[in-house]
């Protein structure tokens, strides 16, 4: 039942793949085509099995009765619920906040990284510099994030392939003052070991390509709402440091979220950067 064989090939028909466990079906006929976060329970109350978002809930959710690989996860399925926001940004960041508290045994796991880092121009060289020890909110002149120093290292050795950067001038190797280093002789390096090129030549093609990747500081003195209006209702996320620290309908309400963690969150700076400094959301200063 529910395959057919033409021109010797196995095929699905699409309804057997669309059906869906019948203890189920109450918790789906009520899921809203409305922004917002889904999530799929199982046996027990404390740990989902998978939060989703969408600008469709129930788009989103029947979508995943469509794919082979997440039947083990539906088999355990037991209801799903879901959280209506005003619309993407809101489903982003409650998301991502929801995962890192309550890791759902099937989402990928959003741990704060101990050893995200970033580079640091000082001097005309690059560094790496840590989270942990380093504001990355609040200090100018970082560039890119990364969950590891391997990872900033091997970033800065392909810019160095890529623009013909010298590894002696940017740290990676040691090289004899004035001489040339054995990636000009290959025609790797443009020369700025030897005189071929000026210093600040070489400088100016590092911050170009590093430029794309530049973490952009927080551009506030404390506390922002975001305002985001939806199609039912509007939202009010408060953000300070790239921080997501809650989202409520009333501005009167806001002030009470102002309470910042120390760090650096990561995953709220790449949800927030773009959409906050391209000025996509009215911003209103709550300090």
């Amino acid at each position: 039942m529910g395959r057919r064989v033409t021109s010797h090939r196995l095929e699905f028909e699409p309804a057997a793949i669309y059906q869906y466990p019948e203890h189920l079906r109450h918790s789906l006929e009520g899921l809203p085509s409305l922004p917002g976060v889904y999530i799929f329970h199982g046996e027990s109350e404390t740990m989902p099995l998978y939060i989703g978002k969408s600008v469709n809930i129930r788009s989103r959710v029947m979508s995943h009765f469509r794919t082979a690989g997440e039947a083990k996860m539906l088999r355990q399925s037991r209801r799903v619920s879901y959280i209506t926001t005003a619309g993407e940004l809101g489903a982003l960041l409650l998301e991502a906040q929801m995962i890192k508290v309550q890791q759902p045994l099937f989402n990928k796991r959003l741990r704060k990284n101990r050893q995200l880092c970033s580079l640091r121009i000082s001097q005309d060289k690059p560094s790496v510099v840590y989270a942990k020890e380093v504001d990355f909110s609040h200090t100018p002149d970082l560039f890119g994030l990364f969950s590891s120093r391997r990872a900033a290292l091997e970033t800065l050795q392909k810019i160095a392939d890529e623009q013909r950067l010298c590894l002696g001038l940017l740290g990676l190797e040691n090289v004899s003052r004035h001489r040339a280093c054995f990636r000009a002789s290959l025609g790797r390096c443009a020369g700025a070991c030897c005189g071929k090129e000026t210093p600040e030549a070489h400088h100016a093609r590092l911050l170009t390509s590093l430029e794309r990747v530049r973490v952009q500081c927080w551009p506030w003195e404390g506390a922002v709402a975001v305002i985001e209006e939806g199609v039912t209702h509007t939202q009010i996320h408060v953000i300070n440091n790239w921080f997501y620290l809650g989202s409520v309908e009333d501005l009167s309400q806001a002030s009470a979220l102002t309470s910042t963690p120390r760090g650096f969150d990561s995953d709220g700076y790449k949800i927030l950067c773009k959409p906050v400094i391209g000025g996509k959301f009215p911003i209103i200063p709550l300090s």
